[in-house]
């Protein structure tokens, strides 16, 4: 087992805040600061450059990071072959996972609740960041499994797909639009309200579009927001605007009336919702379970 000073240096070292590694373990920042000292005691050695406002790992304190990782990941995979021996070791498992909005807001919840319901002994922390910012933190170990939209080329990640969501045009019961059905070439003459850079949901829309030889760079945009319930909640008092938001995410206002779903002719959105691991940590047992679980949540929902 890690020492309890390692555990708080690890999560120094990811965060690289003494601020934020203290509200992320509860505990306060000067208790932060006894642990890393002690373990610099102990090593002889700096492990934290401190410079102003701002903290960074020594080149020491990168090669005890490197190493502690590396026993974390051999302490999980003990505990899975420990467990896996006698049902009756079960120890507390606190599952580090991200999700990209739409998911964390509208996916996961019940998944979650469910989980634990039958995991009473686990605990659960989920990140909720764009697709972009959950594949960073995966590969910086801030997270051990995310869920995002798309697929990323990167060669030394996995991906296991969950279900596949449909992105809708939408707009305010009181837009004009509502009532027509438009061609894809009307998108260049109508005010959109889009999400950010490195959205998912804005991904799909770019892709779809250059199928129509249009680029993202031309349509009218008026305002980009982060976050999907900030962009829907904008769309349903801007009657001039144009939205595209996950069918998830409008199922209740369009059931309501308080958006319309509006007809784009020939334009499809589809995106898939992926898993996504380190490669060589598919099998950490805690995490297998949880992407097993959710799988099958929404297959029998099918």
């Amino acid at each position: 087992m890690l020492s309890h000073p390692h555990e708080v240096f690890l999560e120094v070292a990811q965060r690289l805040s003494f601020t934020k590694a203290g509200q992320a373990l509860f505990i306060s920042q000067s208790a932060v600061s006894k642990q890393v000292k002690a373990l610099e005691e102990y090593y002889k050695t700096g492990l934290f450059e401190r410079l102003g406002g701002s903290v960074l790992l020594t080149p020491a304190g990168q090669k005890l990071y490197q190493k502690l990782l590396q026993a974390k990941q051999l302490q999980q995979e003990l505990q899975q072959e420990m467990s896996e021996l006698n049902p009756g070791f079960a120890p507390a498992v606190h599952l580090l996972i991200g999700a990209s909005t739409t998911i964390s807001l509208y996916v996961l919840p019940p998944v979650v609740a469910a989980y634990l319901r039958q995991h009473p002994q686990h605990q659960l922390s989920l990140k909720n960041r764009n697709s972009d910012n959950i594949l960073k933190a995966l590969l910086e170990h801030e997270i051990e499994l995310g869920i995002v939209e798309g697929i990323h080329k990167v060669s030394n990640v996995t991906y296991t797909h969950l279900l596949t969501d449909e992105v809708v045009a939408v707009c305010a019961a009181n837009n004009p639009l509502a009532s027509r059905e438009l061609a894809v070439s009307d998108l260049l003459s109508i005010p959109l309200a889009l999400r950010e850079v490195g959205s998912g949901t804005l991904a799909v829309l770019e892709e779809a579009l250059e199928r129509h030889q249009i680029k993202l760079a031309s349509l009218p945009v008026r305002v980009r927001l982060g976050g999907t319930e900030a962009l829907k909640n904008f769309v349903r008092v801007e009657d001039t605007c144009l939205a595209f938001l996950p069918r998830q995410a409008v199922v209740k206002e369009l059931a309501s009336g308080e958006l319309k779903q509006v007809t784009i002719s020939g334009l499809f959105l589809e995106r898939k919702f992926n898993f996504i691991q380190r490669r060589g940590t598919e099998n950490n047992g805690p995490y297998r379970d949880f992407l097993r679980f959710t799988q099958r949540y929404y297959a029998d929902k099918a």
